[in-house]
């Protein structure tokens, strides 16, 4: 009997995830083919009904392309500022999300959701823009064509020719809580395009003749539409599973085609792809495995697999389900994927059988109730000329287990003689009922079933009068013995059956454990070559297997990357199956159709429809191996497997575009200050020795000095700003090397404040250095140049004639010196960055320099094995601090 009541695990999800979404905000997504179909006018309109009701609505960005009607659907809606950013020169409008959050509206209309954000706003995509505002519990409008999903990317490519650049993932459509089609016909978006209703004139007649071509537009829109009809389908589906609704809701087709090992089955399959593709359905291609499958001959388990390959190959969806009676498996799986039409092959048994009902096709047929079920016949494909039956292969006699039945059965009756004056013969039934029990928990159903006849016998011969005879004195004992002997193989049967049942369980929980272990120890480890490794040993171990694996180099060959390859022939046969697979994405070698004459089975590592690399499988056992359920975990450890290396290439092109995008900055940056800053002094520079040259003669003697020291001056300058390109180049290529000495801290800051002299001048120096400092071993010219730098640092951003604070002490083991100012501070998101590579902080444009002296400062620390903070002085101001280790 099959328990109709909904999962209880499957419930509690659903509730925890209800709970979740509770606190999360409400996505509506207005979905269309096209723009100009009236997804923003339909977004506006449902804002504005949304306000009469009574709810706060807000427009954080709305897109009306010059659209007077959607234009006028704005009037009364609170419009929300924009961030204006910077963009090589140009000012642009973008969404801006942290005044949106500010504001929290009841609903926020923000339209396009697949906009790239201009550069410097917080994400890249405008729909991460819309994560954040819904994981801070704010409802959103937003529209969507389909061409911006990147599922179908290629495939818009190859309808339209035009490759869009803007793409969101999958998933946030799929997540989104309602989604509204909003849906034209072709030939009334062609007219609105025309009378210059979604595009300006000149451009209008551009897109008329690529783009929105209505060809394009009838394929687009058969794309949205079924987009929008599978996601309704999930929604039917949840709603059964939540009320426990058993009986098919024929929504949509669905087909699943009954799998087995006769030669018709190909034939079978055929027929369903045929069906499926003429009614545009999806088809799922199930397998029965019987309980004693692994007595089944190896022809008949390789048949099966074939025939799983082939759906596949043709597009289905395959299972293997495992269970005693055919049709009710069937019919179970069938409800619960609410399929709408079954193919099965007619039956084969003999005529007595099918007369009686007793065939799975007849079942299934009365059990089939609403769902229509196809049996049909196909002819045997035309290689196969010997017939293999689908039954257990002959497997010579254990007479141990039938010698343990028979000393069960002689157990029984011995208990039965010692009982046999007490108790009446109904309870010694009960006796030899036992013994058949304990043989069936321990022994297989022939031993059990040997053992319910010999008891029958027993009890005959030793209890029922006459004793020791096989004669009968009364009648009725006959009909005792039938019962006892259907109870018996009944025992028998159920309790070996049992037996299977389990460990069926368990086997499957050792795969599912081994494909959960692969799982969370690829979903902890990075690097690709550790990726392939973890594969290795764990399919090595679960498949008892020798294992290589293979990735492409930048030629697209195959070279081994790790794996047991010693154990493996890999000559240009065995290598030319490999590339083999991994070119043309299939399986290949032992074991399959194609080239089977190898050692070795190839598998390709296929990730999103494109291989990332190859496997090599050596079976130790090859019957082991190649059975359906075996197959089909290889194929999950390998797509597991692929997986895993394509997030790992994907995570290595991100970090090589963020270290171009990073390099590509420092590049502009160090451009745009150090051209600014080399101008500055060397147009200084120039200016006083022109001066000089064509006047010198009429300047006086003071006018002359004060342009030689704006030389001196200047020239010490630019001599600083080379001196530190050189510093920062040496640090990060590792070139400075320490030359430590016992030094007198005290020392050290009175030769950095003697250096700026000059420049401190009008300024209070207060100096703290203990007397009982002790000598610190540190590189004195290094350390020197940080406390010229902090300096240097204060007198850029502090006004002048503010004081300084310079302090020495000692904390645990190590020397902490800080530089304190009474300057503006430091503001809160720099704090973080301010000793970063060319950052100048948000008063940049108050003082020259090219952002270098404080990364060299932290370099110079770091390099003693010290540390330097920055952090903002009470009161007003600025306290730099860095440590370095006594010894």
């Amino acid at each position: 009997m099959i328990d109709k009541r909904p999962d209880p695990d499957a419930l509690l999800s659903r509730v925890q995830a209800e709970e979740r979404e509770q606190k999360r905000g409400k996505l509506k997504i207005f979905f269309g083919f096209s723009p100009g179909v009236g997804k923003t006018y339909a977004m506006l309109e449902a804002a504005r009904a949304k306000k009469k009701e009574g709810l706060d609505v807000a427009v954080g960005l709305v897109e009306t392309h010059g659209r007077l009607e959607t234009a006028a659907l704005l009037e009364g809606l609170e419009i929300l500022p924009r961030l204006e950013l910077e963009h090589h020169g140009a000012r642009l409008k973008e969404f801006d999300l942290d005044g949106a959050l500010k504001r929290r509206p009841g609903l926020l209309i923000v339209d396009e959701l697949a906009h790239t954000n201009a550069e410097g706003a917080r994400h890249t995509k405008r729909w991460q823009d819309v994560q954040e505002l819904l994981d801070s519990g704010i409802n959103i409008y937003s529209t969507l064509n389909v061409q911006h999903l990147e599922s179908i990317n290629d495939v818009v490519a190859q309808i339209t020719g035009v490759v869009v650049r803007e793409r969101l993932p999958n998933k946030v459509l799929e997540e989104a809580d309602e989604v509204e089609l909003v849906d034209l016909p072709p030939d009334d978006l062609l007219k609105r395009l025309e009378e210059g209703k979604v595009y300006m004139p000149e451009a209008a007649q551009r897109a008329i003749h690529s783009f929105f071509k209505k060809g394009n537009l009838i394929a687009l829109r058969e794309i949205s539409l079924r987009m929008t009809a599978d996601r309704v389908n999930e929604q039917v589906q949840d709603y059964r599973r939540d009320q426990a609704i058993t009986q098919t809701w024929p929504t949509t087709d669905r087909i699943l085609v009954c799998v087995s090992p006769s030669p018709t089955s190909a034939n079978l399959i055929r027929s369903a792809h045929r069906m499926a593709k003429a009614l545009r359905a999806d088809w799922i291609a199930v397998y029965v495995e019987p309980e004693d499958r692994a007595g089944l001959p190896r022809a008949v388990r390789e048949r099966v697999l074939k025939h799983l390959r082939l759906a596949e190959e043709l597009g289905a969806e395959t299972a293997t389900l495992s269970g005693h009676n055919f049709a009710e498996e069937i019919m179970a799986y069938a409800r619960e994927r609410n399929i709408s039409k079954i193919f099965v092959g007619k039956p084969e048994g003999s005529y007595l059988r099918n007369l009686f009902g007793r065939s799975p096709v007849d079942q299934l047929l009365r059990q089939s109730g609403e769902i229509d079920v196809y049996a049909t016949k196909g002819e045997a494909e035309k290689e196969v000329t010997q017939r293999h039956p689908v039954r257990s292969a002959k497997t010579p006699l254990d007479w141990k287990d039938y010698t343990y039945a028979l000393l069960a059965v002689a157990g029984s009756t011995g208990v039965a003689w010692l009982l046999f004056p007490f108790v009446d013969l109904s309870n010694l039934i009960m006796v030899y009922l036992f013994g058949i029990l304990v043989v069936s928990s321990r022994q297989g159903l022939g031993p059990s079933t040997f053992a319910s006849f010999l008891s029958v016998v027993a009890l005959d011969f030793f209890f029922v009068p006459p004793r020791f005879s096989f004669a009968v004195s009364d009648t009725q004992y006959l009909f005792v013995f039938f019962v006892m002997l259907l109870v018996g193989l009944a025992i028998s049967n159920l309790t070996v059956r049992v037996r299977q049942q389990a460990k069926i369980s368990r086997l499957r929980e050792r795969r599912t454990a081994a494909l959960y272990a692969l799982s969370r120890e690829l979903a902890s480890t990075w690097g690709t070559a550790e990726l392939l490794n973890i594969a290795v040993k764990h399919i090595s171990e679960v498949f008892e297997c020798s294992v290589v694996a293979f990735l492409p180099d930048e030629h697209g060959r195959l070279q081994v990357q790790c794996g047991q390859a010693e154990d493996f022939h890999l000559g240009p046969k065995e290598m030319g199956v490999a590339h083999w697979a991994f070119d043309l994405g299939q399986m290949a070698g032992k074991g399959t159709d194609t080239l089977p004459g190898t050692d070795a089975l190839y598998l390709p590592l296929m990730a999103s429809g494109e291989p990332v690399g190859a496997l090599g499988i050596m079976p130790h056992q090859a019957d082991r191996l190649f059975i359906p359920e075996q197959m089909h975990l290889l194929e999950a450890f390998a797509h597991q497997t692929a997986l895993a290396v394509a997030a790992d290439k994907l995570l290595q092109k991100q970090q090589q575009t963020q270290m171009q995008m990073e390099t590509e900055r420092l590049r502009s940056s160090l451009l745009s200050s150090v051209s600014h800053d080399l101008r500055t002094p060397l147009a200084a520079i120039t200016g006083s020795i022109s001066s000089l040259i064509e006047n010198g003669d009429k300047l006086d003697q003071a006018t002359r000095k004060d342009l030689l020291e704006n030389i001196h001056d200047e020239a010490n300058r630019l001599e600083r700003l080379v001196n530190n390109l050189l510093e920062m180049t040496k640090l990060e290529s590792g070139a400075i090397h320490l030359e430590k000495q016992m030094t007198y801290p005290g020392e050290i800051i009175g030769s950095a404040i003697a250096r700026l002299d000059k420049k401190l001048e009008g300024r209070k120096i207060t100096t703290n250095i203990p007397a009982h400092l002790p000598m610190v071993s540190m590189d004195g010219l290094l350390i020197e140049q940080v406390l010229v730098n902090l300096l240097d640092n204060v007198l850029k951003y502090t006004p002048a004639g503010t004081p300084v604070d310079i302090s020495a002490s000692v904390e645990s083991s190590y020397l902490v010196i800080q530089v304190a100012d009474r300057g503006p501070g430091i503001p809160e998101e720099d704090l973080d960055r301010i000793f970063d590579k060319f950052n100048r902080g948000q008063q940049a444009g108050r003082a020259s320099g090219a952002g270098l002296g404080l990364s060299i400062c932290k370099g110079f620390v770091q390099i003693h094995g010290g540390t330097i903070r920055a952090q903002n002085r009470p009161g007003g101001g600025a306290i730099f601090e860095f440590s370095l280790p006594l010894n």
